[in-house]
């Protein structure tokens, strides 16, 4: 009975202190709203983080940056910010801040022109890409988009209505979190997400009033070479929607790289479904001899 009690314990420690590492990569100073800072400790950083820094503080409680600026992209992809309804911020935001908060604000302010009047950014010094957690592996061709927010879209596998949707029928993106995006075709934008339970989504929205290019792809025959998977998540879990067998013919629409390499192919569902998704690239035949500017050699 000790044993087992003991084994509890441990687990949950270790469930606990994990849950507490995550959420300090969340933020740059994760205690910045309830630690004094210091002069000192705000100088071992560079200029640009100490502005992302000073930012953090309104962040947390909902400030409403520019659309589009280099804070707001950044802001809108941590999961624990959410903008506040009214953009008001003297009204929504400022009176939230506590005096820690306020001190803070203040002090990197002063750090910042302290700089600024000495001509020094410290180029050398802690930079805030550093200590935070980024989410996930973003494929190559992704790029942050800004939405409106607190707008939600239906998520397809493929441009069409009637082709395979995840989440058993229900996928949908949230414009309140990060949206990546690769491209448009026919009206529909091509988009990864993270999803509620962690794990990602590629997939396609209709209707966002969002400008983007469009998508080239190549639309070429290829033959899947060893059994294999297909995924809409090419980023964490590798879930799969359906096994694809030796000899399996796809079409193959373009390659996207993250830390591995994907085809990027469309087939069908046992029911008929259109159904787009993510193969490892080693396991395609592909006939192209150059696409997305990278050689591919077929082995002999």
């Amino acid at each position: 009975m000790k044993k087992k009690f003991l084994l509890l314990l441990i687990v949950f420690c270790f469930i606990f202190n994990a849950n507490i590492a995550f959420a300090a990569r969340q933020y740059i100073i994760p205690d910045s709203d309830s630690r004094y800072l210091s002069r000192e400790e705000l100088l071992e950083w560079d200029y640009e983080s100490i502005g992302f820094l000073f930012n953090e503080i309104f962040a947390r409680h909902g400030y409403n940056f520019i659309p589009g600026e280099v804070y707001d992209v950044y802001f809108r992809s941590r999961p624990w910010y959410t903008p506040n309804a009214n953009p008001n911020n003297t009204e929504a935001c400022y009176p939230l801040l506590n005096k820690i908060e306020w001190y803070n604000e203040k002090l990197c302010k002063d750090v910042r022109k302290e700089m600024r009047d000495s001509k020094w950014t410290n180029p050398n010094g802690k930079n805030f890409r550093d200590y935070v957690e980024w989410g996930f592996d973003v494929l190559m061709g992704f790029n942050y988009t800004s939405f409106p927010a607190n707008l939600k879209f239906d998520v397809y596998s493929a441009p069409n209505v009637n082709s395979y949707r995840g989440a058993k029928g229900k996928a949908k993106v949230s414009t309140n979190g990060a949206v990546y995006v690769a491209g448009e075709e026919n009206g529909w934008l091509l988009c990864m997400y993270e999803t509620n339970n962690g794990s990602v989504r590629v997939g396609y929205i209709n209707g966002a009033n969002v400008y983007a290019p469009s998508l080239n792809f190549f639309y070429e025959n290829a033959t899947i070479i060893n059994d294999t998977f297909l995924t809409d998540d090419p980023a964490k879990s590798n879930t799969t929607i359906i096994n694809l067998r030796t000899g399996d013919n796809v079409t193959y629409l373009n390659t996207y790289m993250n830390r591995k390499s994907w085809a990027y192919v469309e087939t069908y569902m046992p029911n008929g479904q259109t159904v787009r998704g993510f193969v490892p690239l080693e396991h395609v035949n592909i006939s192209l001899n150059e696409y997305n500017g990278v050689e591919l050699f077929e082995d002999n």
